[in-house]
Parts: C-alpha cells; sequence; structure tokens
C-alpha cells in the first residue's frame, strides 16, 4: 500500500477520497435520517446539465455544476414542499431535464472530450490538485454550516411539526440540508461519477445507522468508513488494474452486506436520537 504512495496521482487519489469521505458521512448521514436519497439522486443527475453547460461555455465544468445543482435542489425542495406533486414524479422529471440538458449542451459544443466520461463513471486517479482545493473549500463549508446549524437540523430530521411549534424556520432548514447535498454530490462526482455519486453518500450512513442511536457519532464512523472503502476500492482497483470508481462502490456494498451479517447477530437495534 504505502509504495504507491510514492506516486503523485495517487497521493492526490488517497486526499481526494479522505476529503469525499468526509462529506459524504456527515450529509449522507442527514440524506438517510431524513430518507431523501431519491431527490438526492434528483440533485446528482440534474447536476450533469450543469457539467454540459461548462462544456459548453468552455468554462470548468465543475464551476458551472456548483450552482447549477444548487438551483436544483432549491426548486426541488421548494416545489416539492409547496405542491401536492408526489415527491417521486418530480424527481423523475428533474432527473430526466437534467441529464438531457447536460447531452444537448453537449452536443453543441463542437468537437468531444473523452475527460467527460470521468464526470460519468468517476475519475479518482486523475484529480488534479486544483481539485483538491476546491474539495477542501467545500468541506470547510460544510464542516462550518452543520456545526452552527447541528440542533436545528436534529429537530427537523426527527420531528418536522416540533420544530415549526418551536419557531425554526423549518423551509429554509431544508432547503439548507439539500444545498448540502447538491455541494457532496459536485465534490464526490469525481471520484465515483454521478452514476454511483448516491451509493458513496448513503451506503456508509446505512451501516453507521446499524451501531449508533446519535447522530453525531453516526456522521463520524460514516465517514471512518467511507475512507475505509474508498481506501480499500484504491488499492484492490490499482492491484487488479480495474475502474477504481467502481471498487470503491463494490467494496461499500461488499461492506454493507457484510454489516447486515453482523448487526443480524450481534448487535440490537436502537432509535437513532
Amino acid at each position: 500500500m504505502f509504495e504507491i504512495l510514492q506516486l503523485e496521482f495517487m497521493r492526490n487519489a488517497v486526499l481526494a477520497g479522505i476529503l469525499v469521505s468526509i462529506a459524504c458521512g456527515i450529509i449522507g448521514s442527514y440524506v438517510v435520517v431524513n430518507r431523501t436519497v431519491s431527490i438526492s439522486g434528483g440533485i446528482a443527475h440534474a447536476a450533469y446539465g450543469g457539467i454540459g453547460l461548462g462544456y459548453f461555455l468552455r468554462v470548468e465544468p465543475i464551476l458551472i455544476a456548483i450552482p447549477f445543482s444548487l438551483i436544483s435542489a432549491m426548486i426541488m425542495g421548494l416545489i416539492q414542499r409547496r405542491t401536492r406533486q408526489q415527491a417521486d414524479t418530480l424527481i423523475g422529471v428533474f432527473w430526466a431535464l437534467g441529464m438531457a440538458v447536460g447531452i444537448i449542451f453537449i452536443d453543441l459544443t463542437p468537437g468531444y472530450t473523452a475527460d467527460l466520461m470521468s464526470y460519468l463513471f468517476g475519475s479518482i486517479l486523475a484529480v488534479p490538485t486544483s481539485s483538491l482545493i476546491a474539495m477542501l473549500i467545500m468541506n470547510i463549508v460544510i464542516l462550518i454550516v452543520v456545526y452552527l446549524f447541528y440542533q436545528e437540523f436534529l429537530a427537523l430530521s426527527f420531528d418536522e411539526e416540533f420544530s415549526e411549534v418551536l419557531s425554526l424556520p423549518v423551509e429554509p432548514l431544508y432547503l439548507l440540508q439539500l444545498g448540502l447535498t447538491a455541494l457532496t454530490v459536485v465534490l464526490t462526482m469525481r471520484v465515483v461519477g454521478l452514476i454511483m455519486v448516491i451509493a458513496l453518500l448513503t451506503i456508509p450512513a446505512a451501516i453507521s445507522r446499524q451501531f449508533t442511536h446519535k447522530l453525531h457519532h453516526m456522521m463520524i464512523l460514516s465517514s471512518g468508513l467511507g475512507m475505509l472503502f474508498t481506501l480499500t476500492g484504491l488499492y484492490l482497483s490499482y492491484s487488479l488494474n480495474l475502474t477504481s470508481g467502481a471498487m470503491i462502490i463494490l467494496t461499500a456494498g461488499a461492506g454493507f452486506f457484510l454489516s447486515m451479517l453482523i448487526k443480524k447477530f450481534t448487535v440490537r437495534k436502537k432509535a437513532i436520537i
């Protein structure tokens, strides 16, 4: 394992995996507890529209994907809360529209770049230093916001009606959570790609939920598991010459099924508080 760290691209990959694991561990815990996995998937695929627009404008795609994802998250959140439209229908519409917009913009862009596939299927081995800096900044933003609003997010996650009784700004808090989810999606897409981003966002949190009854403990455990799965997947992909993003997800999936077996035989389920 240590010999591969002599390679700069592997060091960047390891750092990217650690940064992404922290973000996914924190925000993924909210996604799992609030059962917003589907809407997170909608945000992830809507982000593809921002990727296509970035290529069309000849701008770094991530810089366009961030506001594009944030706007999509706000629109989906507002419509979901203020209309009777079923959430799954809404998510399906944005899922399809985001992908369609991205494809159209790419069609309108002269020439074709194979780098586009890295946003669909991930390319952690090609993460540049500039992306690492962006990941670090977004991690800091996520950590600060969650620290400042932890109690409010906790109340919102487990009793929305009681949160309203306490006069908490429920809708702005909900939209803020979705905004953090959008940032995490953009942060993660270069590691495992938009196709598999939800897996890395939810699997470590789903495992952690089985073994802890405190939300902040769930976040810490999820982040640690994310690092374990990412680094193990990286090592296996390097050793076996396989796609890194897919190996990371396969490792996480194996960890999930193993945790179910351990849970079944050793730990009694507790409610998260």
